[in-house]
């Protein structure tokens, strides 16, 4: 739906409770996927930058570390067309909010159709404009199942070392402060989105097990995003993430 309900002032107090007693730290908020701020019908970019300023209010409202978008579709421009009409919508949502505290995370996509951001040289182009036009705080979400079927092979260790090397060089990894967390149904360079459980995709236990060990990436807040294809595969995937984990590093969390 377009229309999203702000929290009372009761929930949030009780969720700001929940994460001062857990410690739970980043706290990450996901746009609505309807969201397309490269769009250029009038309808849908009235309709999403609104829908995406009212996300940056509820973040701020729930004092949320990290608000993840995606770069939208280019369909009918061109590709420099549809980042820019992407960078103009961030402003145009933000304009007048005071968002201490929330940063923009754009996410990589896997490149179908007119998707922009499969390519970590549009992710970069996309913060340099919003560096330039925007007084928005932007960095970087990194999906693991995005990045495969975008030709990043993160499932072999080569592979691996190759994208997180290019990674740094174009985006930055300092600037990429998640990380989605999902095993792929489909293969490498497939630009297909469909996430699995983890290790039992494409990517497999021995890629997650070096992701999540290699010096860059270990830092990181990892998020799942796997299917909930029966009662308890949420629990699962955590724990199978936990599993594969070095023992310093233990820190996995959910979400949908």
């Amino acid at each position: 739906m377009w229309r999203a309900t702000p929290p009372s002032q009761s929930e949030v107090r009780l969720l700001r409770e929940a994460r001062e007693k857990f410690d739970l730290r980043p706290l990450v908020i996901h746009v609505n996927y309807l969201v397309n701020l490269a769009s250029t019908d009038p309808v849908i970019r009235a309709k999403s930058i609104d829908a995406f300023r009212g996300e940056l209010q509820r973040a701020r409202m729930i004092g949320a570390e990290y608000l993840v978008v995606h770069p939208g579709s280019y369909r009918g421009q061109t590709l420099e067309q549809g980042m820019h009409a992407f960078v103009a919508g961030l402003g145009q949502a933000a304009a007048g909010l005071d968002l201490n505290g929330t940063t923009v995370l754009v996410e990589n996509t896997v490149g179908c159709g007119n998707q922009i951001g499969c390519r970590f040289e549009e992710l970069r182009t996309i913060y340099d404009l919003a560096v330039e036009t925007t007084e928005l705080a932007i960095g970087f979400c990194l999906d693991t199942c995005h990045l495969l079927a975008a030709g990043y092979d993160v499932s072999t260790a080569n592979g691996l070392r190759s994208a997180v090397r290019e990674a740094d060089r174009v985006l930055g990894m300092a600037n990429v402060r998640v990380i989605h967390t999902n095993d792929s149904k489909s293969p490498l360079g497939s630009r297909l989105d469909r996430h699995e459980h983890i290790g039992e995709g494409f990517i497999g236990e021995e890629g997650f097990r070096r992701i999540l060990a290699h010096p860059k990436l270990r830092s990181k807040p990892f998020i799942l995003e796997t299917p909930v294809d029966k009662e308890g595969d949420d629990h699962r995937n955590v724990e199978k993430l936990k599993k594969l984990c070095p023992k310093s590093r233990t820190t996995t969390t959910a979400s949908n």
